[in-house]
């Protein structure tokens, strides 16, 4: 017998994600007769999500229901589950930021963090609007900074969150970079922070599988390092950085994690394609993030095309195959009990050791009617955790310090600490640009400086 609920998406502009998650809602029996409301602050991208998905269930004959608004309240009320894959700025504005920190002498962004403000300030709107208008529903946060925003939300809000992430999915690049073909005989776990995860456990056919990566280094990884021509910006999982990080480690990094690294890997752009790999040296360079844009601009207007032909079959278009996205089989086990074992990110609470109970830490997590029910993983490599975990950790804690109080000489201090920081005055004046830019009055208004705060000319 199906249950149906109400199913809120905040931010369903992005085409990609609200259609991904509809085809899996189509195809899930135990959800037939819910409700997704849809809603955005764009009201074209919007309007193309919802006239895609209305057609796609019909085609499909899909039992669903949609509804599209641009009040976040009204999609909220009464919601069962909210995902919310909002990203205030968008890619454009990040792309500015990011050139605007490289003029300061900061290779393309400088990997310096400077808080996320407007993402930090939505999450919690949301939330606390949830408190008001569905209490008892699930918050499945899809947008980043997934960790720092979920631990906030933990830690001020009663709301019951997980968030969730496509890195770990690199497991299974490694596995077919290496030969082994059937992703079902592979067993694994890689918890850690998001962005931050390490593979603890690596078997095919229940025998180690780590030898074989091992022997793909020994054997045949300078010529994939050579030869390989990235397929996509983020197509790293495999690259030199990941390799050397398994060295100093003795566990691979994956997914984000290979991109992150240390800041040895993002000096310039020669050193990043070193390391990364061609055309682009990775993600995050000035070479590869106007492509992604570009790529993301491509893929909305092909989805508006498709909208507004009536003639084309959107199933065509879309295929009737699950997709990999966790969202909806993780609603279906918590509604319908179809338990499965899931990579969440949720409150610690003894699941990985050495971090604190009420720091959301990304694990593996057996879900069912009962909840979500993180899996003990135990300990990280002493070294994992006093170079990686526990830095990152700390750097949380101090974004959202800067958050809660508004004290701009935090946000400061973490600029102060890149390795592309050669002054005091350098890291002075990148901040105050970043806080004067167009789009940032309300975030310059939040950071101050604390009284007598005395600071030298630029």
């Amino acid at each position: 017998m199906a249950s149906p609920v109400k199913i809120s998406v905040i931010g369903a502009g992005s085409a990609a994600f609200s259609l991904a998650l509809v085809k899996d809602l189509c195809l899930t029996e135990g959800l037939a007769g819910s409700l997704v409301s849809f809603m955005d602050v764009n009201t074209e991208r919007l309007d193309t999500v919802y006239k895609l998905a209305s057609r796609y269930a019909q085609e499909l004959g899909a039992d669903l229901r949609f509804e599209k608004t641009t009040d976040r309240q009204t999609s909220l009320r009464d919601a069962d589950f909210v995902i919310n894959t909002a990203y205030v700025k968008g890619h454009h504005h990040e792309r500015a930021v990011r050139e605007l920190i490289d003029s300061h002498g900061y290779y393309y962004g400088g990997r310096i963090n400077l808080g996320s403000y407007y993402q930090l300030r939505l999450m919690l709107d949301v939330a606390r609007d949830m408190e008001k208008f569905c209490p008892d529903a699930w918050l499945i946060q899809a947008g980043n900074p997934v960790s720092t925003g979920c631990t906030l939300l933990t830690r001020e809000t009663g709301i019951k969150v997980c968030g969730l992430c496509h890195g770990h999915y690199g497991v299974y690049e490694i596995a077919r970079t290496i030969g082994l073909e059937q992703e079902d005989r592979i067993t694994w776990q890689a918890p850690g922070l998001n962005h931050n995860i390490w593979l603890t456990h690596f078997y095919y056919e229940g025998k180690d599988a780590y030898p074989l990566i091992d022997e793909w280094i020994e054997t045949k990884a300078e010529e994939y390092w050579r030869t390989h021509v990235a397929t996509s910006t983020h197509d790293v999982q495999m690259s030199r950085s990941a390799v050397h990080q398994y060295r100093m480690y003795g566990l691979f990094p994956i997914g984000d994690t290979v991109r992150r690294g240390g800041w040895w890997y993002h000096t310039d752009i020669d050193t990043k394609k070193y390391w990364y790999g061609e055309p682009w040296g990775g993600p995050d360079t000035h070479l590869a993030r106007p492509l992604y844009v570009k790529n993301q601009e491509e893929r909305m207007a092909s989805m508006a095309e498709l909208a507004n032909n009536p003639k084309a079959s959107v199933a065509d278009a879309l295929g009737t195959t699950r997709t990999r996205e966790q969202h909806i089989p993780i609603i279906d086990a918590l509604v319908n009990d179809n338990e499965g074992q899931f990579q969440v990110n949720v409150p610690n609470r003894g699941a990985l050791e050495g971090v604190p109970d009420d720091v959301v830490v990304e694990v593996p997590a057996i879900v069912n009617k009962k909840g979500i029910q993180p899996i003990h993983v135990g300990a990280l490599p002493p070294k994992i955790m006093l170079e990686c975990i526990l830095p990152e950790w700390l750097q949380m804690e101090r974004t959202l310090l800067a958050f809660k109080t508004g004290d701009r000489s935090i946000l400061l201090w973490q600029v102060l600490e890149s390795h592309q920081t050669r002054s005091y005055e350098q890291a002075v004046a990148v901040l105050e640009d970043v806080m004067n830019m167009e789009g940032h009055e309300e975030m310059a208004e939040h950071y101050r400086f604390p009284p007598n705060w005395d600071l030298p000319s630029p």
